[in-house]
């Protein structure tokens, strides 16, 4: 059944992640998912794990003690409720978002898993634009639905070498660290100074 990409398109995965996901596991789809599943399961404590709550049991639990997202800890309630007029919803493509805003206006760059299914088109687009409005010390995050990275090798090298790739042992770690278990891996790029 899995092995059918449509199969998985319910659960968000487009064909080019599924392809992603299939070459990241010597038993194909079926292991990486296998996999993915006994790490939630088995690495992480249960009894604090919100994501596997939401997996498993489709929500956080009624009970006092259940885990649940920082956000929606009654602890972070009045945080959350002083900051929500911080909050910018946008309607748009991302890269249209960036070639609005000015030339190293921005710092910080959160893309998920998104540039799984871009193309080399796409992903050059998006780098060019985060590249010219990203501040000296910029950091894009985003993680992958398989281990190796989806921006090297796409993205020229004239934009990817003004960026500095986080050690492997560090993508390790905060991979093996995120409890969700979805992703293959979590990656970290900083914008060097400039020369």
């Amino acid at each position: 059944m899995v092995d059918q990409p449509a199969a998985l398109f319910g659960f968000g995965i487009p064909p080019a992640q599924y392809d992603l996901l299939k070459a990241d596991d010597a038993q194909g789809i079926t292991g990486a998912l296998k996999s993915r599943l006994r790490k939630l399961a088995c690495d992480f404590d249960i009894r604090d794990n919100f994501y596997a709550w939401q997996a498993f049991g489709r929500g956080y639990g009624k009970h006092d003690a259940a885990p649940l997202p920082p956000y929606l800890q009654k602890a972070h309630y009045d945080q959350v409720r002083e900051r929500a007029d911080r909050v910018e919803i946008r309607h748009t493509n991302y890269a249209d978002y960036l070639e609005s805003m000015p030339a190293q206006s921005l710092d910080r760059y959160i893309l998920l898993d998104a540039q799984d299914w871009m193309t080399d088109a796409q992903l050059t687009r998006i780098w060019s634009e985060i590249t010219r409005t990203a501040k000296p010390g910029a950091r894009v995050l985003y993680r992958t639905a398989a281990a190796p990275d989806v921006v090297a090798g796409h993205v020229p090298a004239m934009i990817l070498d003004q960026w500095e790739y986080a050690d492997a042992a560090k993508r390790d770690d905060w991979t093996r660290r995120d409890r969700s278990s979805v992703y293959g891996a979590t990656h970290l790029w900083t914008l060097k100074p400039h020369a």
